[in-house]
Protein backbone atom coordinates (compact mmCIF):
# COMPACT_ATOMS: atom_id res chain seq x y z
CA UNK A 1 0.00 0.00 0.00
CA UNK A 2 1.25 3.24 -0.66
CA UNK A 3 1.72 5.83 1.70
CA UNK A 4 0.78 9.45 1.06
CA UNK A 5 1.53 12.74 3.12
CA UNK A 6 -1.63 13.54 4.54
CA UNK A 7 -3.18 17.28 3.25
CA UNK A 8 -3.20 18.49 6.68
CA UNK A 9 0.41 17.88 7.36
CA UNK A 10 1.36 19.94 4.36
CA UNK A 11 -1.09 22.64 5.58
CA UNK A 12 0.93 22.86 8.81
CA UNK A 13 4.26 22.90 7.29
CA UNK A 14 3.21 25.66 4.33
CA UNK A 15 1.90 27.83 7.14
CA UNK A 16 5.42 27.12 9.23
CA UNK A 17 7.27 28.40 6.02
CA UNK A 18 8.59 32.31 5.23
CA UNK A 19 9.34 32.21 1.92
CA UNK A 20 12.36 34.82 2.73
CA UNK A 21 13.74 32.41 4.63
CA UNK A 22 13.65 29.34 2.84
CA UNK A 23 14.72 31.08 -0.17
CA UNK A 24 17.50 32.99 1.41
CA UNK A 25 18.92 29.72 2.49
CA UNK A 26 19.79 28.85 -1.54
CA UNK A 27 20.63 32.52 -2.89
CA UNK A 28 21.14 36.18 -1.38
CA UNK A 29 18.55 38.10 -0.93
CA UNK A 30 18.89 42.17 -0.57
CA UNK A 31 15.93 44.17 0.44
CA UNK A 32 14.50 46.04 -2.30
CA UNK A 33 10.83 48.09 -0.34
CA UNK A 34 8.76 45.85 0.82
CA UNK A 35 10.07 43.11 -0.75
CA UNK A 36 13.49 41.50 -1.55
CA UNK A 37 15.73 40.98 -4.93
CA UNK A 38 18.44 38.99 -6.06
CA UNK A 39 19.82 37.67 -9.57
CA UNK A 40 17.91 34.83 -10.38
CA UNK A 41 18.86 31.06 -9.72
CA UNK A 42 17.13 29.71 -12.83
CA UNK A 43 18.91 31.66 -15.96
CA UNK A 44 21.57 33.53 -15.94
CA UNK A 45 21.41 37.26 -15.62
CA UNK A 46 23.54 40.79 -14.62
CA UNK A 47 20.57 42.85 -13.00
CA UNK A 48 18.50 41.29 -10.32
CA UNK A 49 14.73 41.08 -11.94
CA UNK A 50 14.19 37.58 -9.23
CA UNK A 51 11.80 39.22 -6.02
CA UNK A 52 10.80 37.82 -3.46
CA UNK A 53 7.33 38.96 -1.82
CA UNK A 54 6.76 38.30 1.89
CA UNK A 55 3.86 39.79 2.10
CA UNK A 56 2.60 37.50 -1.01
CA UNK A 57 4.79 34.73 0.48
CA UNK A 58 5.27 33.66 -3.54
CA UNK A 59 8.55 34.19 -5.44
CA UNK A 60 9.14 35.40 -9.68
CA UNK A 61 11.53 36.17 -11.93
CA UNK A 62 10.63 39.19 -14.48
CA UNK A 63 13.19 37.93 -17.00
CA UNK A 64 12.35 34.08 -17.34
CA UNK A 65 8.94 33.78 -16.14
CA UNK A 66 9.93 31.26 -12.84
CA UNK A 67 7.98 31.43 -9.92
CA UNK A 68 5.75 29.77 -7.09
CA UNK A 69 5.86 29.44 -3.71
CA UNK A 70 8.51 28.22 -1.36
CA UNK A 71 7.74 24.33 -1.88
CA UNK A 72 8.19 25.27 -5.41
CA UNK A 73 11.36 27.03 -5.07
CA UNK A 74 12.70 24.22 -3.53
CA UNK A 75 10.84 21.94 -6.02
CA UNK A 76 13.06 24.04 -9.08
CA UNK A 77 16.67 24.55 -7.24
CA UNK A 78 16.85 21.09 -6.27
CA UNK A 79 15.40 19.48 -8.75
CA UNK A 80 12.83 17.30 -6.51
CA UNK A 81 9.27 16.12 -6.93
CA UNK A 82 6.61 17.65 -4.84
CA UNK A 83 6.18 15.17 -2.05
CA UNK A 84 10.64 15.27 -1.85
CA UNK A 85 10.44 19.06 -1.47
CA UNK A 86 7.53 18.87 1.32
CA UNK A 87 9.77 15.83 3.02
CA UNK A 88 13.11 18.20 2.55
CA UNK A 89 11.34 21.30 3.95
CA UNK A 90 9.74 19.55 6.93
CA UNK A 91 13.27 18.26 7.91
CA UNK A 92 14.85 21.73 7.83
CA UNK A 93 11.89 23.41 9.62
CA UNK A 94 11.76 20.58 12.38
CA UNK A 95 7.63 19.99 11.20
CA UNK A 96 6.78 16.63 11.58
CA UNK A 97 4.63 15.12 8.85
CA UNK A 98 1.68 12.22 9.15
CA UNK A 99 1.32 9.84 6.56
CA UNK A 100 -1.92 8.31 5.57
CA UNK A 101 -2.68 4.95 3.23
CA UNK A 102 -3.72 5.90 -0.31
CA UNK A 103 -3.92 3.81 -3.53
CA UNK A 104 -1.41 1.54 -5.01
CA UNK A 105 0.16 4.95 -6.97
CA UNK A 106 2.14 2.49 -9.08
CA UNK A 107 3.96 0.75 -7.21
CA UNK A 108 3.20 -2.99 -8.11
CA UNK A 109 3.99 -2.32 -11.59
CA UNK A 110 7.57 -0.41 -10.43
CA UNK A 111 8.03 -3.99 -8.37
CA UNK A 112 7.60 -5.80 -11.21
CA UNK A 113 10.09 -3.23 -13.69
CA UNK A 114 12.57 -3.81 -10.94
CA UNK A 115 12.08 -7.39 -10.96
CA UNK A 116 12.12 -7.73 -14.90
CA UNK A 117 15.50 -5.41 -14.76
CA UNK A 118 17.31 -7.45 -12.31
CA UNK A 119 16.67 -10.56 -14.50
CA UNK A 120 17.56 -9.41 -17.66
CA UNK A 121 21.12 -7.91 -15.95
CA UNK A 122 22.25 -11.75 -14.69
CA UNK A 123 20.84 -12.48 -18.58
CA UNK A 124 23.34 -10.87 -20.15
CA UNK A 125 26.25 -11.72 -17.67
CA UNK A 126 25.15 -15.21 -18.98
CA UNK A 127 25.11 -14.77 -22.66
CA UNK A 128 27.78 -14.26 -24.61
CA UNK A 129 26.86 -13.52 -28.23
CA UNK A 130 24.95 -10.60 -26.91
CA UNK A 131 27.63 -9.66 -24.60
CA UNK A 132 30.06 -9.52 -27.98
CA UNK A 133 27.65 -7.13 -29.87
CA UNK A 134 27.81 -4.58 -27.01
CA UNK A 135 31.64 -5.37 -27.38
CA UNK A 136 31.73 -4.62 -30.97
CA UNK A 137 29.58 -1.57 -30.85
CA UNK A 138 32.84 0.06 -28.73
CA UNK A 139 29.95 -0.46 -25.53
CA UNK A 140 32.45 -0.88 -22.35
CA UNK A 141 31.91 -2.42 -19.23
CA UNK A 142 31.40 0.93 -17.30
CA UNK A 143 28.78 1.54 -19.80
CA UNK A 144 26.72 -1.40 -19.60
CA UNK A 145 27.04 -1.00 -15.55
CA UNK A 146 26.11 2.64 -15.79
CA UNK A 147 22.87 2.36 -18.10
CA UNK A 148 21.75 -1.10 -16.99
CA UNK A 149 21.65 -3.16 -20.10
CA UNK A 150 20.57 -6.29 -20.16
CA UNK A 151 19.26 -9.27 -22.49
CA UNK A 152 15.81 -11.16 -22.88
CA UNK A 153 16.09 -14.83 -23.67
CA UNK A 154 13.26 -16.55 -26.00
CA UNK A 155 9.76 -16.03 -25.01
CA UNK A 156 9.04 -19.41 -23.03
CA UNK A 157 11.94 -18.91 -20.34
CA UNK A 158 10.29 -15.36 -20.10
CA UNK A 159 7.24 -16.76 -19.50
CA UNK A 160 8.43 -19.48 -16.97
CA UNK A 161 10.09 -16.82 -15.32
CA UNK A 162 7.74 -14.89 -14.95
CA UNK A 163 5.84 -17.39 -13.07
CA UNK A 164 8.55 -18.73 -11.05
CA UNK A 165 9.23 -15.28 -9.83
CA UNK A 166 5.40 -14.87 -9.08
CA UNK A 167 4.93 -12.12 -10.71
CA UNK A 168 1.01 -11.79 -11.44
CA UNK A 169 0.31 -11.85 -15.26
CA UNK A 170 -1.86 -9.04 -14.46
CA UNK A 171 0.64 -6.86 -13.37
CA UNK A 172 3.07 -7.78 -15.99
CA UNK A 173 0.32 -7.17 -18.53
CA UNK A 174 -0.19 -3.57 -17.60
CA UNK A 175 3.31 -2.97 -17.02
CA UNK A 176 4.42 -3.56 -20.40
CA UNK A 177 6.13 -6.69 -20.03
CA UNK A 178 3.55 -8.94 -21.97
CA UNK A 179 1.20 -8.49 -24.68
CA UNK A 180 -2.14 -9.74 -25.49
CA UNK A 181 -3.20 -10.93 -29.05
CA UNK A 182 -6.55 -10.91 -30.52
CA UNK A 183 -7.47 -14.36 -29.02
CA UNK A 184 -6.50 -13.37 -25.45
CA UNK A 185 -3.20 -15.42 -25.84
CA UNK A 186 -0.51 -14.11 -23.69
CA UNK A 187 3.25 -13.36 -24.90
CA UNK A 188 6.37 -11.29 -23.61
CA UNK A 189 6.59 -8.02 -25.62
CA UNK A 190 10.67 -8.29 -25.43
CA UNK A 191 12.37 -11.80 -26.70
CA UNK A 192 16.10 -12.50 -27.78
CA UNK A 193 17.02 -8.69 -27.51
CA UNK A 194 19.26 -6.30 -25.90
CA UNK A 195 17.35 -4.12 -23.49
CA UNK A 196 17.87 -0.44 -22.34
CA UNK A 197 15.83 0.52 -19.35
CA UNK A 198 14.01 3.91 -19.38
CA UNK A 199 14.01 5.86 -16.73
CA UNK A 200 11.73 8.72 -15.44
CA UNK A 201 13.79 12.48 -15.03
CA UNK A 202 13.54 11.85 -11.48
CA UNK A 203 14.97 8.10 -12.09
CA UNK A 204 12.49 5.37 -11.86
CA UNK A 205 12.35 2.91 -14.16
CA UNK A 206 9.12 3.00 -16.31
CA UNK A 207 9.81 0.94 -19.41
CA UNK A 208 12.06 -0.90 -21.72
CA UNK A 209 13.71 -0.35 -25.05
CA UNK A 210 15.02 -3.47 -26.88
CA UNK A 211 17.19 -4.09 -29.87
CA UNK A 212 16.74 -7.37 -31.58
CA UNK A 213 19.76 -9.43 -32.02
CA UNK A 214 17.62 -12.15 -34.55
CA UNK A 215 16.17 -11.12 -37.90
CA UNK A 216 13.08 -9.76 -36.25
CA UNK A 217 12.02 -6.89 -39.35
CA UNK A 218 11.53 -4.27 -36.21
CA UNK A 219 14.81 -3.65 -35.17
CA UNK A 220 13.89 -1.47 -32.01
CA UNK A 221 10.80 -1.48 -29.98
CA UNK A 222 9.67 0.07 -26.41
CA UNK A 223 7.42 -0.44 -24.00
CA UNK A 224 3.50 0.53 -24.64
CA UNK A 225 1.76 3.26 -23.39
CA UNK A 226 1.46 2.87 -19.57
CA UNK A 227 0.26 4.36 -16.32
CA UNK A 228 4.42 5.28 -16.09
CA UNK A 229 5.36 5.33 -19.51
CA UNK A 230 4.53 7.72 -21.93
CA UNK A 231 7.13 8.27 -24.68
CA UNK A 232 6.59 11.35 -25.81
CA UNK A 233 7.19 12.84 -22.45
CA UNK A 234 10.32 10.79 -21.81
CA UNK A 235 13.90 11.20 -22.97
CA UNK A 236 16.14 8.12 -22.78
CA UNK A 237 19.20 9.12 -20.86
CA UNK A 238 17.96 11.94 -18.91
CA UNK A 239 18.33 10.97 -15.25
CA UNK A 240 21.95 10.31 -16.00
CA UNK A 241 22.23 13.73 -18.13
CA UNK A 242 20.54 16.12 -16.11
CA UNK A 243 23.10 17.56 -13.43
CA UNK A 244 25.33 18.09 -16.34
CA UNK A 245 22.51 19.71 -18.28
CA UNK A 246 21.91 22.06 -15.42
CA UNK A 247 25.47 22.41 -15.10
CA UNK A 248 26.54 23.22 -18.42
CA UNK A 249 23.45 24.52 -19.65
CA UNK A 250 23.47 22.66 -22.77
CA UNK A 251 21.77 19.26 -23.97
CA UNK A 252 22.04 17.41 -27.11
CA UNK A 253 19.44 15.23 -28.78
CA UNK A 254 19.99 12.53 -30.57
CA UNK A 255 18.19 9.24 -32.09
CA UNK A 256 18.86 6.30 -30.28
CA UNK A 257 20.13 4.29 -27.20
CA UNK A 258 23.35 3.75 -28.50
CA UNK A 259 24.48 7.50 -29.82
CA UNK A 260 23.34 8.41 -26.13
CA UNK A 261 25.40 5.96 -24.57
CA UNK A 262 28.75 5.85 -27.16
CA UNK A 263 28.32 10.14 -26.50
CA UNK A 264 28.23 9.81 -22.71
CA UNK A 265 31.84 7.71 -22.90
CA UNK A 266 33.18 10.56 -25.24
CA UNK A 267 32.32 12.90 -22.73
CA UNK A 268 29.21 14.60 -23.80
CA UNK A 269 27.67 13.90 -20.76
CA UNK A 270 24.10 16.24 -21.71
CA UNK A 271 23.40 13.85 -24.35
CA UNK A 272 19.67 12.42 -24.55
CA UNK A 273 17.45 10.78 -26.95
CA UNK A 274 13.75 10.69 -28.27
CA UNK A 275 11.81 7.44 -27.76
CA UNK A 276 11.52 6.00 -31.79
CA UNK A 277 9.30 9.21 -31.96
CA UNK A 278 9.77 12.66 -33.56
CA UNK A 279 10.06 15.37 -30.62
CA UNK A 280 6.39 16.77 -29.94
CA UNK A 281 5.00 19.43 -27.91
CA UNK A 282 4.97 17.54 -24.90
CA UNK A 283 8.73 16.94 -24.34
CA UNK A 284 9.21 20.90 -24.73
CA UNK A 285 8.77 21.20 -20.62
CA UNK A 286 11.60 18.66 -20.09
CA UNK A 287 14.07 20.49 -22.09
CA UNK A 288 13.59 23.54 -21.14
CA UNK A 289 14.34 22.85 -17.45
CA UNK A 290 16.91 24.55 -16.73
CA UNK A 291 17.07 27.11 -19.99
CA UNK A 292 20.04 25.02 -21.83
CA UNK A 293 20.97 25.29 -24.91
CA UNK A 294 19.70 22.36 -27.12
CA UNK A 295 21.76 20.43 -29.79
CA UNK A 296 19.77 18.42 -32.47
CA UNK A 297 21.96 16.10 -33.18
CA UNK A 298 20.80 13.72 -36.11
CA UNK A 299 21.99 11.27 -38.95
CA UNK A 300 22.57 13.27 -42.42
CA UNK A 301 20.34 10.87 -44.50
CA UNK A 302 16.64 11.58 -45.93
CA UNK A 303 15.04 10.92 -42.52
CA UNK A 304 17.64 12.31 -40.23
CA UNK A 305 17.35 15.77 -42.19
CA UNK A 306 13.49 15.53 -42.18
CA UNK A 307 12.97 14.97 -38.46
CA UNK A 308 15.90 17.67 -37.76
CA UNK A 309 13.65 20.29 -39.68
CA UNK A 310 10.58 19.39 -38.09
CA UNK A 311 12.22 19.56 -34.54
CA UNK A 312 14.35 22.70 -35.58
CA UNK A 313 10.71 24.16 -36.59
CA UNK A 314 8.71 23.14 -32.99
CA UNK A 315 11.95 24.23 -31.12
CA UNK A 316 12.31 27.73 -32.73
CA UNK A 317 8.90 28.99 -32.39
CA UNK A 318 8.74 28.20 -28.63
CA UNK A 319 11.54 30.82 -28.20
CA UNK A 320 14.26 27.74 -27.53
CA UNK A 321 17.74 28.62 -28.37
CA UNK A 322 20.43 26.07 -30.21
CA UNK A 323 21.10 24.33 -33.25
CA UNK A 324 21.21 21.32 -35.55
CA UNK A 325 24.53 19.17 -36.30
CA UNK A 326 24.02 16.56 -39.21
CA UNK A 327 26.20 13.45 -39.06
CA UNK A 328 27.97 13.35 -42.67
CA UNK A 329 28.53 10.60 -45.13
CA UNK A 330 25.88 8.17 -43.25
CA UNK A 331 27.80 8.44 -39.88
CA UNK A 332 25.98 8.79 -36.38
CA UNK A 333 27.69 9.66 -32.95
CA UNK A 334 27.92 6.02 -31.86
CA UNK A 335 29.75 5.22 -35.23
CA UNK A 336 32.31 8.55 -35.07
CA UNK A 337 33.05 7.70 -30.98
CA UNK A 338 33.70 4.13 -31.81
CA UNK A 339 36.25 4.85 -34.53
CA UNK A 340 38.16 7.66 -32.07
CA UNK A 341 36.54 10.85 -34.01
CA UNK A 342 35.33 12.12 -30.81
CA UNK A 343 37.46 15.45 -31.40
CA UNK A 344 35.22 15.79 -35.10
CA UNK A 345 32.34 15.32 -33.46
CA UNK A 346 32.81 18.13 -30.79
CA UNK A 347 33.35 20.45 -33.88
CA UNK A 348 30.70 19.32 -35.24
CA UNK A 349 28.29 20.37 -32.37
CA UNK A 350 30.39 23.55 -31.90
CA UNK A 351 29.39 24.78 -35.30
CA UNK A 352 25.46 23.59 -34.82
CA UNK A 353 23.76 25.71 -37.70
CA UNK A 354 21.07 27.80 -35.25
CA UNK A 355 17.53 26.35 -35.59
CA UNK A 356 15.75 29.39 -37.86
CA UNK A 357 18.66 29.34 -40.95
CA UNK A 358 18.42 25.64 -40.90
CA UNK A 359 14.52 25.71 -41.73
CA UNK A 360 14.78 28.42 -43.87
CA UNK A 361 17.95 26.70 -45.61
CA UNK A 362 16.11 22.69 -45.42
CA UNK A 363 12.84 24.87 -46.78
CA UNK A 364 14.73 25.79 -49.88
CA UNK A 365 16.19 22.69 -50.43
CA UNK A 366 12.77 21.25 -51.64
CA UNK A 367 12.13 24.06 -54.44
CA UNK A 368 13.84 24.46 -57.44
CA UNK A 369 14.62 27.86 -57.31
CA UNK A 370 15.33 28.29 -60.63
CA UNK A 371 11.67 27.46 -61.48
CA UNK A 372 9.96 30.69 -60.42
CA UNK A 373 6.60 29.48 -59.83
CA UNK A 374 8.66 26.54 -57.32
CA UNK A 375 10.26 29.87 -56.21
CA UNK A 376 7.11 32.08 -55.45
CA UNK A 377 6.36 28.34 -53.24
CA UNK A 378 9.50 28.49 -51.50
CA UNK A 379 8.70 32.04 -50.40
CA UNK A 380 5.12 31.23 -49.16
CA UNK A 381 6.52 28.84 -46.92
CA UNK A 382 9.25 30.39 -45.70
CA UNK A 383 7.31 33.19 -44.74
CA UNK A 384 4.61 31.81 -43.19
CA UNK A 385 7.70 30.34 -40.85
CA UNK A 386 8.82 33.69 -40.00
CA UNK A 387 5.55 35.69 -39.39
CA UNK A 388 5.03 32.77 -36.53
CA UNK A 389 7.95 34.21 -34.97
CA UNK A 390 7.57 37.24 -32.65
CA UNK A 391 7.99 40.27 -34.70
CA UNK A 392 11.69 41.30 -33.41
CA UNK A 393 13.24 37.56 -34.28
CA UNK A 394 10.96 37.77 -37.61
CA UNK A 395 13.10 41.25 -38.55
CA UNK A 396 16.30 39.61 -37.56
CA UNK A 397 15.73 36.77 -40.14
CA UNK A 398 14.31 38.54 -42.88
CA UNK A 399 17.78 39.04 -44.64
CA UNK A 400 18.84 36.10 -44.33
CA UNK A 401 15.64 34.41 -45.56
CA UNK A 402 16.06 36.71 -48.60
CA UNK A 403 19.52 35.92 -49.57
CA UNK A 404 18.52 32.42 -49.77
CA UNK A 405 15.98 32.98 -51.77
CA UNK A 406 17.43 35.83 -53.90
CA UNK A 407 14.73 38.24 -53.49
CA UNK A 408 14.16 41.65 -51.84
CA UNK A 409 13.80 42.22 -47.97
CA UNK A 410 10.49 44.02 -48.53
CA UNK A 411 8.61 41.08 -49.96
CA UNK A 412 8.42 40.07 -46.41
CA UNK A 413 6.34 42.67 -45.30
CA UNK A 414 7.78 45.68 -42.83
CA UNK A 415 10.81 46.83 -42.59
CA UNK A 416 13.40 47.51 -39.51
CA UNK A 417 12.55 50.42 -37.46
CA UNK A 418 14.17 52.84 -36.19
CA UNK A 419 14.48 54.72 -32.96
CA UNK A 420 11.58 56.95 -33.01
CA UNK A 421 9.46 54.27 -34.76
CA UNK A 422 10.47 51.91 -31.96
CA UNK A 423 9.93 54.97 -29.67
CA UNK A 424 6.19 54.88 -30.86
CA UNK A 425 5.41 51.20 -30.93
CA UNK A 426 6.51 50.96 -27.46
CA UNK A 427 4.42 54.35 -25.99
CA UNK A 428 1.19 52.42 -28.15
CA UNK A 429 1.54 49.35 -26.13
CA UNK A 430 2.20 50.99 -22.59
CA UNK A 431 -0.14 49.13 -20.12
CA UNK A 432 -2.99 49.62 -19.33
CA UNK A 433 -3.27 50.17 -15.56
CA UNK A 434 -6.97 51.05 -14.88
CA UNK A 435 -7.68 47.07 -16.61
CA UNK A 436 -4.56 46.37 -14.70
CA UNK A 437 -5.68 47.56 -11.12
CA UNK A 438 -8.80 45.75 -11.43
CA UNK A 439 -7.16 42.20 -12.67
CA UNK A 440 -4.73 42.87 -9.66
CA UNK A 441 -7.57 43.17 -7.15
CA UNK A 442 -8.99 39.77 -8.13
CA UNK A 443 -6.07 38.22 -8.29
CA UNK A 444 -4.96 38.94 -4.43
CA UNK A 445 -9.19 39.12 -3.47
CA UNK A 446 -11.38 36.36 -4.66
CA UNK A 447 -14.36 37.62 -3.14
CA UNK A 448 -14.66 40.12 -5.76
CA UNK A 449 -14.68 38.05 -8.85
CA UNK A 450 -17.81 37.16 -8.53
CA UNK A 451 -19.03 40.88 -8.47
CA UNK A 452 -16.58 41.97 -11.81
CA UNK A 453 -18.36 38.43 -13.57
CA UNK A 454 -21.73 39.62 -12.92
CA UNK A 455 -20.82 43.19 -14.39
CA UNK A 456 -18.19 42.83 -16.67
CA UNK A 457 -17.13 40.26 -19.15
CA UNK A 458 -13.67 39.43 -20.45
CA UNK A 459 -13.63 41.53 -23.68
CA UNK A 460 -13.69 44.68 -21.41
CA UNK A 461 -10.04 43.66 -20.24
CA UNK A 462 -8.43 43.51 -23.78
CA UNK A 463 -5.42 42.86 -24.76
CA UNK A 464 -5.36 40.93 -21.06
CA UNK A 465 -7.72 38.42 -21.78
CA UNK A 466 -5.55 35.57 -20.81
CA UNK A 467 -4.60 37.46 -17.59
CA UNK A 468 -8.18 37.79 -17.03
CA UNK A 469 -9.33 33.71 -17.50
CA UNK A 470 -5.97 32.72 -15.34
CA UNK A 471 -7.50 34.83 -12.50
CA UNK A 472 -11.04 34.08 -13.11
CA UNK A 473 -10.13 30.11 -13.36
CA UNK A 474 -7.34 30.31 -10.44
CA UNK A 475 -4.35 29.36 -12.11
CA UNK A 476 -0.90 29.89 -11.13
CA UNK A 477 0.64 31.39 -14.19
CA UNK A 478 3.74 33.71 -14.66
CA UNK A 479 1.61 36.64 -15.66
CA UNK A 480 -0.08 36.54 -12.27
CA UNK A 481 2.63 36.74 -10.30
CA UNK A 482 4.01 39.42 -12.35
CA UNK A 483 1.13 41.05 -12.11
CA UNK A 484 0.95 40.49 -8.13
CA UNK A 485 4.87 41.98 -7.58
CA UNK A 486 4.06 44.76 -9.76
CA UNK A 487 4.12 47.89 -7.43
CA UNK A 488 3.45 50.11 -10.29
CA UNK A 489 -0.34 48.63 -10.38
CA UNK A 490 -2.48 49.44 -7.17
CA UNK A 491 -5.21 47.11 -5.43
CA UNK A 492 -8.66 48.64 -5.74
CA UNK A 493 -11.29 48.86 -2.68
CA UNK A 494 -14.90 48.14 -3.36
CA UNK A 495 -16.13 51.61 -4.40
CA UNK A 496 -13.12 52.05 -6.47
CA UNK A 497 -13.10 48.67 -8.25
CA UNK A 498 -17.17 50.17 -8.91
CA UNK A 499 -15.85 53.20 -10.50
CA UNK A 500 -12.97 51.98 -12.44
CA UNK A 501 -15.25 49.21 -14.23
CA UNK A 502 -17.93 51.63 -14.62
CA UNK A 503 -15.23 53.58 -16.65
CA UNK A 504 -13.79 50.68 -18.18
CA UNK A 505 -17.57 50.51 -19.67
CA UNK A 506 -17.52 53.97 -20.44
CA UNK A 507 -14.47 54.35 -23.03
CA UNK A 508 -15.09 50.28 -24.34
CA UNK A 509 -18.77 51.76 -25.43
CA UNK A 510 -17.56 54.67 -27.18
CA UNK A 511 -14.96 52.46 -28.74
CA UNK A 512 -17.65 49.97 -29.90
CA UNK A 513 -19.96 53.18 -31.13
CA UNK A 514 -17.38 54.07 -33.42
CA UNK A 515 -16.69 50.54 -34.72
CA UNK A 516 -20.44 50.06 -35.15
CA UNK A 517 -20.93 53.14 -37.11
CA UNK A 518 -17.95 52.63 -39.52
CA UNK A 519 -19.50 48.38 -39.80
CA UNK A 520 -21.04 46.98 -42.88
CA UNK A 521 -23.45 45.22 -40.92
CA UNK A 522 -27.55 45.69 -41.96
CA UNK A 523 -28.95 48.92 -41.44
CA UNK A 524 -31.58 48.09 -39.30
CA UNK A 525 -29.35 45.96 -36.85
CA UNK A 526 -26.84 48.97 -36.93
CA UNK A 527 -29.93 51.32 -36.17
CA UNK A 528 -30.92 49.47 -33.14
CA UNK A 529 -27.50 48.83 -31.69
CA UNK A 530 -26.44 52.48 -32.14
CA UNK A 531 -29.69 54.07 -30.13
CA UNK A 532 -29.15 51.89 -27.91
CA UNK A 533 -25.32 52.61 -27.19
CA UNK A 534 -25.65 56.53 -27.71
CA UNK A 535 -29.63 56.66 -25.75
CA UNK A 536 -29.46 54.14 -22.84
CA UNK A 537 -25.66 52.42 -22.28
CA UNK A 538 -23.65 55.74 -22.53
CA UNK A 539 -25.90 58.41 -20.62
CA UNK A 540 -26.50 55.94 -17.78
CA UNK A 541 -22.93 55.41 -17.54
CA UNK A 542 -21.95 59.42 -18.11
CA UNK A 543 -24.52 59.76 -14.79
CA UNK A 544 -22.55 57.50 -12.47
CA UNK A 545 -24.79 54.39 -13.34
CA UNK A 546 -23.41 50.63 -13.15
CA UNK A 547 -24.67 49.12 -16.46
CA UNK A 548 -24.29 45.17 -17.11
CA UNK A 549 -22.25 44.59 -19.78
CA UNK A 550 -24.26 43.31 -23.01
CA UNK A 551 -23.02 40.68 -25.15
CA UNK A 552 -26.03 41.23 -28.52
CA UNK A 553 -23.89 44.78 -28.55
Amino acid sequence: MLLMIANDSIERLKQSLDIVDVVGNYIELKKAGANFKANCPFHGEKTPSFVVSPAKQIYHCFGCGAGGDAIKFVMEYEKLSYPEAIEKLASMYNVPLRYTKGKDGGDTLKRVLETMQAWYRRNLEQTPFAQEYLKRRGITLRSIERFGIGYVPTSHEVMRFIDSAAVPRPAALEAGILGQGERGRVYPRLSERVTFPIYSPAGFLVGFGGRTLGDHPAKYINSPQTKLFNKSRLLYGYHLAKEHIYKNKRLIVCEGYLDVIMLHQAGFYETVATLGTALTEEHLPLLRKGEPEIVLAYDGDKAGVAAARKAAELLALHGFEGGVTLFPNGNDPADMVQQGRSDEVRRLFLDAQPFIPFVIDRIADTYDLSNPRAKENAFGEIRRFLDALSPIVKEAYVPYAASVLHVSPALFGGKVRDGSEAMRALSAAKEDIAQLSVLKTMAERKEVIDMVLDIADRRLFAPYEKLYDAIVEGRDESGVRALLLDENVHTLSRDELKETLRSLMLRYYSERLRDITRSTMPYAQKSHKIRKIKLDILPRLRRGEMVFFDETI
